[in-house]
């Protein structure tokens, strides 16, 4: 499942309440996006 994370108060935000309102649950901002994952670099030989 994809992890979504609040633009100003930087909470997790499950996907759950983003079906039924584009809104923080927290703090009311409309700026919600999705939290990147982070890769493993693997040098070149």
């Amino acid at each position: 499942m994809s992890e979504y994370k609040c633009f100003f108060c930087n909470k997790i935000i499950s996907p759950d309440n983003i079906k039924r309102r584009v809104r923080c649950i927290y703090c009311g901002s409309k700026i919600i996006f999705k939290a990147r994952s982070v890769n493993t670099k693997v040098k070149a030989r």
